[in-house]
């Protein structure tokens, strides 16, 4: 079981929170990549861009923090956190 858990955070606080489940066969970068989309999906976001900083911060801790300066379009919070809690 590959589990993400996606927050919303707003003036520090969490305004929306959700978890993405894949049971694939696929790698884990597909996972990674897969469970993006479907958190963007959920709280009707665009995609953010993965910049170099922030690809260094998912290698080290499994976690990945998206600002406004990921996003393309205009954000109306501070950050999008994304986080894996279970690798198979």
């Amino acid at each position: 079981m590959f589990r993400v858990w996606g927050k919303l955070f707003k003036e520090n606080r969490m305004i929306a929170d959700t978890v993405v489940e894949d049971d694939g066969a696929d790698t884990r970068t597909h996972k990674v990549f897969r469970a993006l989309e479907e958190l963007c999906y959920a709280f009707d976001l665009g995609k953010p861009m993965w910049l170099d900083s922030t690809i260094a911060e998912f290698k080290r801790h499994a976690k990945a923090r998206f600002y406004q300066d990921n996003f393309i379009e205009t954000i109306d919070f501070d950050y999008l956190e994304f986080h894996v809690i279970e690798e198979d």
